[in-house]
């Protein structure tokens, strides 16, 4: 069984009251562009471009927005070169590695239940 007890280092701050740790992650990770872009430079930088490529089907305003989001909560850093044409890279800060984990571990239990969930669907719509 999880222990879903506090880890002994962390106290319940009035902050925390009012605005709660775990709405305020899962409203980041709970975008699936999010979880691409974490997933796609959990191996090191990566180019804007690059990232559009191996993310098929975002627009670039999307990616845009979810790069600017990423870098705001401190999830990754954009670097911009001084080249013509200018050169921008995004990398993981390690916060945003550490997030590679959890998703590594929602990744792995997608693919062992996803067929579970999906026949559990079609059986539930078909009632």
């Amino acid at each position: 069984m999880m222990d879903l007890r506090l880890p002994p280092d962390v106290r319940v701050t009035e902050s925390m009251r009012e605005h709660c740790p775990l709405r305020d992650t899962l409203d980041r990770i709970g975008d699936r562009w999010t979880v691409i872009v974490v997933v796609l430079l959990r191996d090191g930088p990566r180019r804007f471009t690059d990232l559009r490529r191996a993310a098929a089907g975002i627009s670039q305003r999307m990616l845009t927005h979810t790069l600017r989001s990423l870098e705001r909560d401190g999830l990754l850093t954009r670097t911009v070169h001084p080249t013509v044409p200018p050169r921008v890279d995004y990398e993981l800060t390690p916060a945003g590695r550490s997030l590679t984990e959890p998703l590594t571990a929602l990744l792995h239990w997608s693919l062992r239940h996803h067929e579970h969930v999906r026949a559990s669907r079609a059986s539930y719509d078909d009632r």
